[in-house]
C-alpha cells in the first residue's frame, strides 16, 4: 500500500504540525510544570498517568490504561493506517530528587508531538500510539510492555531525552549501555558479639569484603564499563553478628558480551566474599535487563535536518560517556530514535538536584516544545518517504520474532 503523504505535501505538513504544537502549548506547558511539581516514582505515577491521558483524550485520542497489566501505563491511539508509530511518554520521577532526568520534559514533548499529528493521520496514513510508559528509570517499564505486547504492530517508536549543555544534537551512532541490577544477599549465624562471637557467621563481614573487591576490580576495568553498588541491609544491632547483608548493585557495558562478562566477573567478587567468610550467597535480578540503544540512521536524519532548520549545530559533537535507558529494549526489535536535547545554559548533570531545577526553567519548556515539532518532522518524513516507509512498515514488531531469528 502507498504512502498516502502525496509529494510535495510534506512542507505543508510540517508547517501545519508546527502550529500544532503551537496551538497546545499552553495546556501542555500546564502538564509538564504539573508533572514536575508532583514527581512519582517508578510505578507509583497514578496523577501523571491520569493528567496525560485526560489531555491526550481530549485530543481526540482513544485511550486505554493500564496497558499490559502495569496500571500505570496507557496506550492512546489515533488513525488506523498500515504504518504504526509510536511515541514513547515516560513521567516516573527519582527517588528524593524528583524529575532529575527531565521526564517531565519528555511527556511534554512526546504529548504535544502527538496532539499536533492527531488531525493529520489519516492523510499520513498512520495509525499513532502515544504509549504511556512507567517505572523508566528503576523498573524496565518498556521493557515490560514490550513481552506484554504493547508494541505490537509498531513500525517505527521516538521520544527525546533532556541533558545539559554541550551534548550534540545529532543522534547519528549515538547509543546508551546495557545495565542489569541485582541484589546480593549474604545469609550467615547470629550470635552474642561479646559472649560468643565465634559462633556467629558474619554476613555484614561478607558484605564489606564484596565491596573491596569489587573496588579493587574497577582498577582492571574498561573506562567505559561501569559497576555500582551499595549496602542496604547490613544488621540490626551491634551485640548481634548480622546473620544477613544485602548489597544491591548494577553493571553497565556498551555491548551484551561486554556486560555479559563484566557480570561474571562481579558475581565472582560476591563468590568469593561469601567463601571467605563462609556465608551463603543467593543473587538475583531485581530489574529486566536494559538493553544497548541503537539510533535507527533514517530517523537520525530526519531529526537532524529538523534541528538544523531550528537552528541547532549538527555535527557531530561530545556524546554522553555512559547512562541507561529501557528504550534500548525497543530499539532492538524496532526502527527506533531517542536523540539527546541538550539545554543551553545548563551545566547540571542530570540525576541531580540542580538538573531537576533547569527542568522547570522556560529555557527547558522551550527546547520541549522545539523536540516536540523535530519528532512531528520526524514522523511526517519518515511516513512520506518512499525509500523507508515500506522499511517502516514491514519491520512491524512481533513478539515472536526473537525466537524465529534463534530458530533460524
Amino acid at each position: 500500500m502507498a504512502t498516502k503523504n502525496p509529494a510535495g505535501s510534506g512542507s505543508r505538513l510540517k508547517s501545519d504540525t508546527s502550529a500544532g504544537v503551537s496551538r497546545w502549548q499552553d495546556r501542555v506547558l500546564e502538564l509538564a510544570r504539573a508533572l514536575h511539581a508532583r514527581p512519582e516514582i517508578a510505578f507509583q505515577e497514578t496523577e501523571s498517568a491520569a493528567a496525560i491521558t485526560e489531555l491526550l483524550t481530549e485530543g481526540g485520542f482513544t485511550v486505554e490504561r493500564g496497558t499490559g497489566g502495569l496500571p500505570t501505563a496507557f496506550t492512546a491511539t489515533a488513525g488506523s493506517g498500515e504504518l504504526t508509530v509510536a511515541l514513547c511518554v515516560e513521567y516516573d520521577a527519582l527517588p528524593e530528587v524528583g524529575h532529575a532526568c527531565g521526564h517531565n520534559l519528555i511527556a511534554g514533548a512526546s504529548v504535544a508531538a502527538a496532539l499536533a499529528l492527531a488531525p493529520y493521520v489519516d492523510e499520513l496514513g498512520i495509525t499513532l500510539k502515544a504509549i504511556g510508559t512507567p517505572a523508566e528509570e528503576h523498573g524496565g517499564g518498556k521493557a515490560l510492555l514490550l513481552e506484554a505486547g504493547a508494541f505490537d504492530g509498531v513500525g517505527l517508536a521516538l521520544m527525546v531525552h533532556p541533558v545539559q549543555d554541550g551534548v550534540g544534537y545529532n543522534p547519528a551512532g549515538s547509543t546508551a549501555q546495557a545495565v542489569g541490577r541485582y541484589r546480593a544477599v549474604f545469609r550467615g549465624r547470629a550470635a552474642h558479639a561479646a559472649a560468643a562471637p565465634h559462633q556467629g557467621v558474619n554476613a555484614a563481614d561478607a558484605a564489606t569484603l564484596s565491596q573491596v573487591a569489587v573496588g579493587l576490580l574497577r582498577q582492571q576495568l574498561p573506562g567505559d564499563q561501569r559497576v555500582a553498588l551499595f549496602v542496604s541491609e547490613g544488621g540490626v544491632a551491634t551485640n548481634i553478628i548480622p546473620e544477613r547483608a544485602v548489597v544491591d548493585f548494577e553493571c553497565r557495558a556498551f555491548t551484551l558480551p561486554e556486560y555479559e562478562a563484566l557480570l561474571e566477573r562481579v558475581r565472582r567478587c560476591f563468590e568469593g566474599a561469601a567463601l571467605a567468610t563462609g556465608a551463603e550467597l543467593t543473587v538475583e535480578a531485581t530489574e529486566p535487563l536494559y538493553e544497548p540503544l541503537v539510533q535507527d540512521d533514517a530517523l537520525a536524519g530526519f531529526w537532524t535536518s529538523a534541528m538544523a532548520a531550528f537552528g541547532r549545530d549538527v555535527t557531530s559533537g561530545d556524546r554522553l560517556a555512559g547512562g541507561s535507558t529501557d528504550m534500548g529494549n525497543i530499539s532492538q526489535v524496532i526502527p527506533s530514535l531517542h536523540p539527546w536535547l541538550s539545554i543551553p545554559g545548563a551545566d547540571a548533570p542530570i540525576h541531580s538536584h540542580a538538573f531537576a531545577a533547569v527542568a522547570d526553567t522556560s529555557l527547558a519548556y522551550d527546547m520541549m516544545f522545539e523536540a516536540a515539532r523535530a519528532l512531528a518532522w520526524t514522523v511526517v518524513d519518515a511516513a512520506g518517504h518512499a525509500e523507508h516507509r515500506p522499511r517502516f512498515v514491514a519491520a512491524a514488531y512481533r513478539r515472536d520474532v526473537r525466537k524465529e531469528a534463534v530458530e533460524r
